[in-house]
């Protein structure tokens, strides 16, 4: 059985290299943080956060067709009690 058939969860399995293209700008920032050694381990754990970004969207898109969409009122009054802040209805959920 080779790795391509072996289904891995993100951040598990063998490393496998891979050709990346980046503007300039950003190869040059994530370089300024992590030095030339650092790239490949800095992309690994930036994918890593967009594959959970995109899973709790397609979550939380799941609940709303079900639910329906959040009561902002709601979500800022819950948010307000979590942070020791006020109530604002208007602030993004």
């Amino acid at each position: 059985m080779t790795d391509d058939e072996v289904d891995f969860p993100p951040g598990d399995g063998p490393t496998s290299g891979i050709s990346v293209t980046l503007t300039a700008g950003t190869l040059q920032a994530i370089r300024e943080r992590v030095g030339r050694r650092g790239v490949s381990a800095y992309l690994e754990k930036a994918a890593q956060r967009q594959i959970e970004r995109d899973n709790l969207d397609e979550l939380i898109a799941d609940f709303d067709k079900v639910h329906g969409p959040a009561d902002l009122e709601a979500v800022a009054a819950k948010r307000a009690r979590l942070t020791g802040g006020t109530t604002d209805a208007g602030a993004a959920a």
